[in-house]
Order: C-alpha cells, then structure tokens, then sequence
C-alpha cells in the first residue's frame, strides 16, 4: 500500500525564553496523521529558514546543527525504506517510536486477543459457556484475516486501531466473509472487548470504539403453530432414531429449553414445585441464569418413555440426545415428513415455547421471561412482537365485549 511520507523541522514560535531562543521540533507525517518530538536543541527564532527548514548562516556551531538535522532526517528515512521493504504498518507514530528506540514496547493486537482466549478457555464452565469461548476464536480469526486480506500484515500495533480500521472490519465482514448484519455486530464487540481491555490497561490513549455502537436489526423469529406440534406430534415415523430426535424436539417446544440444557438434563435439576408438582430448574449454559420450568404433560411423558434408554443407562441424563448437526439434520427430514414449510431447526423449539406455548394461551410475558431464563424482559418482548395471531384473538374478545355492550344500550333504549 502507498503511503504519503515527509520529514519537516520546525521551531515552536509560540516557546520563545527570555534570550530569544526556542525548541526545533521534528515533524513525520505519514498519510495526512503527524508524530511530533523535540530534537532538544535550541535557536534564535529569527534566523530560521523556513522555506529550507533549517538555520541562515555559515557560522561553525550553524553548520554543526543543520549536519544534525541532515543526519536525524537520513535516519527518518533509513527507517520508513526498511519497514516499506518488510511491508509493515507504516504509521508516523511507528517511526517517531523506533527512531526514539521504543519499538519493542509495543502491544500486538493479535497477541492481546489470544491472551485473552486462552484465559477464556480455562473459564470454560466458570465464568464462561464454550459457546462464547469459539465465537471469540472466531473473532480473533476473522481479525486476523482481515489484517492479511486488507493490509497485508501479520499483526498490527493495537495503538493503531482507529475508527477507520473498525469500519473497515465491519465492511470486510459482510462482503468477504458474507456475515449477516447481527453475526456482524457480534463479531466487532467480541472485537470491542479486547480494545477495551487494551484501554483499561493503558496501552491506547482514547478507545476507537467511541463513536462506534451496534445496532442489531430485529429479526422476525419463526416457530411452529399449535396446528404443526400437532401434526408431528401425531405422525408415525419410519426409524427408531428419527422418533427420538421428534421427542427431543418436542419435548422443547413444551419446556422452552436450549439444545445445550436439554443434553445436560438430569434427574437432580427435577425438583419438587411450590404447587406440588415436578419442576425443572437448571441454570442455563449460555448465561448461567436460572430456569424454573413446570413441566407440562407432553414433557413429562417424553421422560417416562425414555427411562430406561441404553444410550443413557448408567447415567443421571434424562434423555438421550444426539450431536446438534445431527439432530437438525434429522430435523430437516421430519419436516419435509410431516410437510411443515420452514426451516426447522433444534432452536426453533425454543421460539415455540416462548410464543405458541405460552405467550399465545396467555402466559404473562414476565413469567415466559423466567422459564426462558432471560436476563432482561427486553429479550423476550422480540416474542411477542411476532403474534400477530394472538393480537387478532385479542381483539376478536374485544369486540364481542364490545358488541355485547351495545346490546345491553340498545335494550335500555327500547
């Protein structure tokens, strides 16, 4: 990549002392951006060339310091030439650091991030879900290629993180890596924690991220209608295996549980209700949250059925659940089976719960939110904004209340 270069000494006319005197500065720019220092010598603001950049005069101790300066703008440029041949970042920061010999103090961006995967990876079940360890390697990965693909490094100063380089990123995202806009967002404050990390550490002066904020677009969740829990629900498959993965599935339409806390069910998260009745309790694997979930008689017969499973025998696990690429592949045949039109994956069950389960039989959204186990109401609202269904039943009520008022008005009338 091209870059825009010059070397200029000027005296700070705004530093006069008493004698006249003032500082000489060295200025490097290098694409528009300055990297300023003292050269710690002094002159009489009145003999400085400024279209030379340097001292009038022929005197010894004159020619002595325009030498210096000659020398310090060589080695400037002896250092710009070898990190252009070595196709390093070239910034004026970089320079002015090398030239004052503080190079090797310099916070590798990649570096950072690893340190901090790795530290993530021995919290793994503490304080953080695999889940969330991967996505921050994969955000590490997609930075990495994006410094080879765009700049063509192989790490890059983390003092050299700007707006411009985070925008870049976000571009680079959605057209090289083809990343929907919410995978996106995620992958830039997976990115972001890292800059603050480097920020709360004092290795950057000002976070980069600043000005910039993730706006998630909302997206329209699918689930399955009540008349497409029945229809598989009552169809009769042709393999043992693909029965199992529909009794898995299913049982999550009831209980609203993540394909993660379903594989880890175990008889010891069923406890005894304050009504009486067989509860399941389990802290969620992607937050740690607390799920409290009546179990409902769908879900209660689906644990019956598989008791005494040989893929769980010797085991505490409730129910015998395959790998998640499996279980959606199975999916994908159960649905072409039972002709259901959608893109049916083990989450979907999920969005099931949530909205034809409970919020459309008028479940109270606070009551979805804590079976759900969701940190903020917020989240669980993005369900109700999609019953469109339950709006209309809403209102069809409404209007025979209102119907029935006007009776009785029309009756008093007569």
């Amino acid at each position: 990549m091209q870059n825009s270069f010059s070397v200029l000494f000027y005296p700070r006319g705004n530093d006069v002392d008493k004698d006249g005197k003032t500082s000489i500065y060295l200025r490097i720019t290098v694409n528009g951006k300055r990297s300023e220092v003292s050269i710690k010598r002094k002159v009489l603001l009145r003999k400085w060339n400024s279209d030379a950049g340097k001292m009038r005069g022929t005197t010894s101790d004159i020619r002595e310091l325009n030498r210096y300066m000659d020398h310090i703008r060589h080695k400037i440029h002896q250092i710009y030439e070898r990190l252009s041949k070595e196709e390093a970042l070239i910034t004026a920061e970089i320079i002015k650091n090398i030239y004052l010999g503080r190079s090797a103090k310099r916070r590798m961006l990649l570096k950072i991030f690893s340190e901090h995967n790795h530290k993530v990876d021995r919290l793994i079940g503490k304080d953080f879900a695999s889940g969330t360890a991967t996505r921050y390697k994969t955000a590490r990965k997609h930075i990495e290629n994006y410094l080879k693909s765009q700049y063509n490094l192989e790490d890059i100063p983390v003092k050299e993180v700007d707006f411009k380089f985070i925008k870049g990123f976000e571009y680079y995202l959605k057209t090289e890596r083809n990343c929907s806009h919410n995978t996106a967002m995620k992958y830039i404050t997976n990115f972001k924690k890292i800059i603050r990390i480097a920020h709360a550490n004092d290795w950057i002066e000002k976070d980069p991220f600043l000005h910039w904020k993730a706006k998630l677009k909302i997206v329209e969740r699918e689930f399955l209608t009540k008349e497409e829990i029945q229809t598989m629900t009552e169809k009769a498959l042709h393999t043992k295996r693909l029965d199992q993965v529909k009794d898995i599935f299913l049982f999550c339409c009831f209980t609203g549980l993540a394909y993660a806390d379903v594989k880890k069910l175990s008889s010891s998260d069923l406890v005894l209700g304050i009504d009486g009745e067989t509860w399941i309790k389990i802290n969620r694997t992607k937050t740690n949250t607390r799920s409290s979930i009546p179990i409902l008689p769908t879900a209660k017969m689906i644990i019956d059925k598989y008791k005494n499973h040989s893929d769980i025998n010797d085991t505490e696990k409730l129910l015998p659940v395959l790998s998640n690429q499996k279980m959606n592949a199975y999916l994908k045949e159960i649905a072409d089976l039972c002709s259901i039109q959608k893109n049916l994956t083990f989450h979907l069950a999920r969005h099931t719960f949530a909205t034809t389960v409970t919020l459309s039989n008028g479940v109270p959204i606070e009551s979805v939110s804590k079976m759900l186990g969701h940190n903020s109401l917020r989240t669980t609202q993005h369900y109700a904004k999609i019953l469109d269904q339950k709006i209309s039943e809403d209102m069809q009520a409404l209007k025979a209340k209102m119907n029935i008022f006007s009776k009785k008005k029309d009756e008093k009338a007569s």
